[in-house]
């Protein structure tokens, strides 16, 4: 490793305000130049075991499930995520809790020192930090939640003892391909020969399956090796174990509360923790119904009113939330605060609530230069006979909504992480919040 000399910065807001300028590119997919630092830092082969997590939505309800069932077996977990909501400790997490500032900065000195006159982009030197603060903890398995499609992800220069893909959507059509079948390819990139991958995705492409059969990976698929069964209010998960046995849900588990995470990813982090030999106790199961993901429908109320905050920002997440909205009505009117990006389908995406919802409010992300307009938003919704109750940021947004809804009345944030990151620093700060 080389010879960690003075810190380039002092705090973690001046490293990160460096790195948004320090790669020509935002994205740079490839793994070249991010394996070549990680081999001198000597991060190619960690002796913790890793999980890896890749899909175009559920993925971070997987990694949630996932390491919340690996630390009840009683191991230490590093877990790696991105973006972040409210603050980038969130990205790096050892047995739920952040890491530290002054952890990350150490991290991006030892990255600084080693890289040399190799240029890395803002998220691999988020990767190589997690990675870095998780040997320095000495953590017992690692869960890396792919960033952008799998094959070139940063994420993928380490070798996945278990790999899974929640589910394959359009979304990242520019860097990923504009068909299921091209986006299922670069996604099994990240399987590996004679290791378990897991597949969430009840209809899986092709070319998924294929990459799967070329590299010799033992494919798990939901609903014909490991999926769930529902009745009421309750589950119960079945699958199979290393060896390839079924596993009997009716001899093993209990019925169980309804998890308030997707349930196929629940049922994919089980049969991951299964696979990496962890048999998960019915208490543990029972108490995955309690388990959250910050910005994944998450309810907060506030004033008498029911906020949903969601990140869902391409139309399958967006269905998937009207289908949740439909499934628990309002007690009043359903109000939505939306901003998302102009490269997403905004379009398709509102389009799938407009059923749902009964005034609409749109946000400018004006320090965001990806961000679609209040302008494109009402047109979208203009095609779906829906008109716009009105505009400004989300914090404006947000106060209107309060001001023209009763008690009893719902408001849903969404479109994008910059959109409900917005919303929780508006209700952090705001009085009568019960968080």
């Amino acid at each position: 490793m080389p010879q960690l000399q003075a810190m380039r910065h002092n705090t973690l807001d001046a490293w990160l305000g460096w790195l948004e300028q320090r790669h020509p590119q935002e994205i740079d997919l490839g793994l070249t130049r991010i394996r070549e630092v990680a081999e001198r830092l000597g991060l190619l082969q960690p002796k913790a075991r890793v999980l890896t997590v890749a899909g175009t939505n559920g993925k971070g309800s997987c990694v949630a499930a996932s390491a919340y069932l690996l630390r009840r077996a009683g191991y230490r977990v590093g877990v790696f995520t991105s973006p972040h909501l409210q603050h980038y400790c969130e990205r790096i997490v050892v047995d739920g809790n952040p890491v530290s500032e002054a952890e990350v900065c150490e991290a991006f000195a030892a990255i600084d020192a080693a890289s040399g006159d190799i240029s890395l982009t803002y998220f691999e030197y988020g990767a190589l930090a997690a990675l870095e603060v998780f040997r320095r903890r000495d953590v017992d398995i690692l869960v890396l939640e792919v960033g952008l499609g799998g094959r070139l992800d940063a994420v993928n220069i380490l070798d996945a003892d278990v790999a899974v893909v929640t589910s394959i959507e359009l979304d990242h059509q520019d860097w990923l391909g504009d068909s299921r079948e091209s986006i299922g390819r670069e996604k099994a990139g990240i399987f590996r020969s004679g290791k378990p991958a897991v597949c969430a995705d009840a209809s899986p492409p092709e070319s998924l399956l294929a990459s799967a059969h070329e590299i010799g990976a033992a494919l798990y698929r939901l609903d014909q090796d490991f999926g769930v069964e529902t009745q009421g209010d309750t589950w119960r998960w079945w699958g199979k174990n290393i060896a390839g046995g079924q596993i009997e849900e009716t001899q093993n588990f209990e019925q169980l509360p309804l998890a308030a995470l997707p349930l196929p990813s629940v049922a994919a982090a089980i049969q991951s923790v299964r696979l990496l030999g962890v048999t998960p106790q019915h208490e543990w199961l029972r108490d995955l119904s309690d388990l959250g993901l910050p910005g994944r429908f998450q309810c907060i109320v506030h004033a008498g009113r029911e906020f949903i905050l969601d990140v869902g920002h391409n139309p399958a997440a967006t269905r998937y939330l009207a289908n949740r909205l439909a499934a628990r009505p309002a007690q009043g009117r359903t109000h939505a605060v939306v901003a998302m990006m102009a490269d997403k389908d905004y379009r398709s995406s509102v389009g799938a609530l407009v059923g749902q919802v009964d005034a609409w409010w749109l946000a400018r992300l004006s320090e965001v230069p990806r961000a679609a307009s209040p302008e494109q938003l009402a047109r979208a919704l203009r095609e779906y006979g829906a008109e716009p109750a009105g505009e400004g940021s989300v914090k404006d947004c947000i106060e209107q909504c309060v001001r023209e809804t009763e008690t009893g009345d719902r408001i849903v944030i969404l479109g994008s992480f910059f959109t409900v990151a917005a919303a929780l620093d508006w209700l952090d700060s705001a009085p009568e919040a019960n968080l």
